[in-house]
């Protein structure tokens, strides 16, 4: 057998800064290296600052999932204070980060993972009338004539004959490894070309209740946004008023039929073709999975009443949910053995988040990004484990979590799937399973807003338009030193944010992130994360062309910003942001 590396840099769509190299034995990788390439420096930032701006710093993690690094922020803050929020703004809360959990993972379907499955140039050899026909007998949705499809059909044609694919360049067009005949394929392009029309409205309900999308507003005990009954023009007003409020309703609709109509179909009809992809084991990964839990009952967060519980999942076994503690130092490390850190206690301890380190401390040579040796360090993502496990979190630890507990929409939606599919729940453990989990997840999240809707407007029509607690806003009420976590679950996994106050301002502060979880290098003990396990034993149809290991790390969402970190070798000062 020939030995030989693969290497794919940058492996993501929207966002990069991730490389995968892996080792062929012949046609099969036998192993494999995750590096995240770029660093940041928000943990160093934020220290010295005022608690109560810390969202706002936070938030630019990442360009991506701005919302839940500030949902997780101000939770941050307010349980180390024990700061609670009106119920009006815990459900506003739960209606921003279920908008975002349905809007990424819409997004994420169409425009980062589907061409991993759909090719775009076989969609110019369909029969529009037979993409119809296919269209209309999986789904309802309006948009489905003959017309319709050789219009787009037509916008299609006219970029590739140009030369100029635009957004669908760079593909591997004409791979052995595409399934779908070419009706689907257009289907999907179409479907495609519609999300990006859809996603504008859906982001919508953030600046609404935010003021802005990206990065919408936060503020520490509530919402930063009041209820307004009585203003009923739209204008005149920085509340939410009458007119907000049925724009709310309608975006949630608008979100509820999209997943309904479209994406839930376009899933089970694209995986139907690709049973492989969804035989147990294949993609899987490290096959433990951790929830941090969401959508809380109340301001602030109890574990036992949410509707995402709190938990980890060991071994693939479902019937039983191993508690969680988010501040027991024995449960949530971090290891940097394999990365371009060196904690002062050295490379081979794991330190919980209270006691995290920023600070970058390699005195090795620059890392030599031409070649990983993972023997050596080769990252710049730490290695988080719980309990020394390492754990793969995000949509298919969640539909896992929720299936386990008993949560009956889940467990009834997935059963009705996987039968259309005709295959076991066990098929889940897999790569297009992790995929088909985004699915089912963003459908049970916008059903779920509706709930959370009513209830709002019923609170409002009861005359309690309460958003936020003035009660713990100023620093002479806090305790001369606090700490504590904020937890959510974002659209990619189990995100927290570990935050130390002294004497009223930020002596420590660590976010721990899902792609860090999911895309870390090996730790002390040579434990492979789970980007790493997940690529073992995976076969290429044509070694250049890697169209299986796109398929497979995309399945996990990967947004490698939020999980990188930065300081000077001596630890000094580099930047230093003031706020105006």
């Amino acid at each position: 057998m020939s030995t030989q590396t693969i290497v794919v840099d940058p492996i993501t769509r929207i966002e990069g800064h991730l490389r995968i190299e892996a080792q062929m034995d012949g046609n099969v990788i036998s192993n494999a290296i995750s590096s995240g390439t770029m660093v940041r420096g928000i943990e160093i930032i934020l220290r010295d600052r005022d608690p109560r701006d810390a969202w706002a710093f936070a938030q630019r993690i990442c360009g991506v999932c701005t919302l839940v690094h500030g949902i997780a922020s101000v939770r941050a803050v307010e349980d180390a204070l024990q700061y609670d929020i009106p119920p009006n703004a815990n459900l506003i809360r739960n209606l921003m980060i279920g908008a975002q959990f349905v809007h990424d993972h819409v997004m994420h379907f169409y425009h980062l993972h589907a061409l991993d499955w759909v090719d775009v140039v076989s969609a110019l050899s369909a029969d529009p009338k037979e993409t119809s026909s296919l269209a209309q007998s999986i789904s309802t949705y309006p948009m489905s004539s003959p017309g319709y499809f050789a219009d787009v059909q037509r916008r299609v044609k006219t970029l590739v004959e140009s030369g100029q694919l635009g957004i669908f360049a760079n593909g591997y067009w004409g791979h052995p490894a595409y399934k779908l005949p070419p009706a689907a394929n257009l289907m999907a392009v179409a479907h495609y070309l519609e999300a990006l029309a859809w996603q504008r409205r859906a982001a919508e309900l953030h600046a609404i209740f935010g003021g802005k999308n990206p990065h919408p507003n936060f503020v520490v005990g509530g919402s930063p946004v009041g209820i307004s009954v009585h203003e009923t023009s739209g204008t005149g007003t920085t509340a939410v008023n009458t007119v907000g409020l049925a724009r709310v309703a309608d975006i949630i609709g608008h979100m509820q039929s999209f997943v309904d109509q479209v994406y839930l179909p376009d899933t089970l009809a694209i995986a139907s073709f690709y049973k492989d992809w969804l035989t147990p084991g294949h993609g899987e990964g490290v096959g433990n999975f951790l929830c941090y839990g969401d959508f809380p009952a109340s301001g602030i967060p109890n574990p036992t009443q949410m509707m995402i519980p709190r938990g980890a999942i060991l071994g693939r076994d479902l019937s039983r949910i191993h508690e969680v503690d988010l501040n027991a130092e024995a449960e949530i490390e971090e290891f940097v053995a394999h990365s371009w850190y060196d904690y002062t206690s050295g490379k081979d301890s794991g330190l919980h988040p209270y006691e995290g380190q920023t600070h970058l401390h390699y005195t090795g040579p620059k890392p030599p990004y031409a070649h990983l040796d993972p023997a050596a360090s080769y990252s710049w993502l730490k290695s988080p484990r719980w309990k020394g496990h390492p754990m793969e979190v995000g949509p298919l630890a969640r539909v896992l979590m929720l299936y386990a507990s008993g949560h009956e929409p889940t467990r009834e939606l997935a059963d009705k799937s996987l039968a259309q599919l005709d295959v076991p729940l066990a098929a889940m453990y897999s790569t297009l399973g992790r995929t088909a989990a985004r699915t089912l997840e963003a459908k049970i999240i916008a059903d779920a807003m509706t709930g959370w809707y009513q209830t709002l407007m019923k609170n409002i029509n009861t005359g309690d338009v309460r958003t936020f607690n003035a009660q713990r806003w100023e620093p002479q009420s806090w305790p001369a030193h606090a700490k504590g976590v904020g937890f959510t679950e974002a659209p990619r996994g189990a995100l927290a944010h570990w935050v130390v106050i002294d004497d009223g301002l930020i002596s420590n502060y660590q976010a721990v992130v899902p792609s860090t979880w999911n895309a870390g290098p090996r730790d002390s003990a040579g434990r492979e994360g789970p980007y790493e396990a997940s690529l073992k034993g995976q076969s290429l149809a044509v070694i250049d062309q890697p169209l299986e290991i796109l398929r497979t790390i995309h399945s996990f969402d990967p947004c490698i910003a939020c999980a990188v970190h930065l300081s000077a070798p001596g630890g000094e000062e580099l930047l230093q942001v003031k706020v105006i």
